[in-house]
């Protein structure tokens, strides 16, 4: 059975270019955002839309597609596990952000300028 403690698959369309990183290792990293849309009514009859973002992080051989196919627009599915990360902001804050490392990618659709 696949591990299902820790599983996401979410599908949305990215908000931009993925940013990679080629690594001292040679290897890479890409970071990129997609937007969920959802549209619901309210009780009042009221069409609403909600927007939710979500970060990802992409390694190895998933960044390397992600750098070559992946364009502002694309509608993909990811599959991965939610990661906490913390860090220090240049003020000194503590923050903490939550991200999907993904395990899989599939592209659903291209915009007209992507691939």
């Amino acid at each position: 059975m696949m591990n299902i403690k820790n599983n996401v698959q979410l599908v949305g369309r990215l908000g931009s270019e993925p940013q990679v990183k080629t690594l001292d290792n040679g290897g890479k990293m890409a970071r990129f955002a997609i937007a969920i849309n959802e549209t619901y009514t309210t009780k009042n009859g009221e069409k609403v839309s909600d927007t939710q973002w979500h970060n990802i992080v992409a390694w190895g051989g998933l960044a390397t597609i992600a750098e070559s196919i992946l364009k502002k627009g694309t509608q993909v599915t990811i599959d991965g596990k939610l990661f906490n990360r913390t860090y220090t902001d240049k003020q000194g804050v503590k923050r903490t952000s939550t991200e999907i490392v993904a395990n899989e990618l599939l592209v659903m659709s291209f915009t007209k300028n992507a691939a």
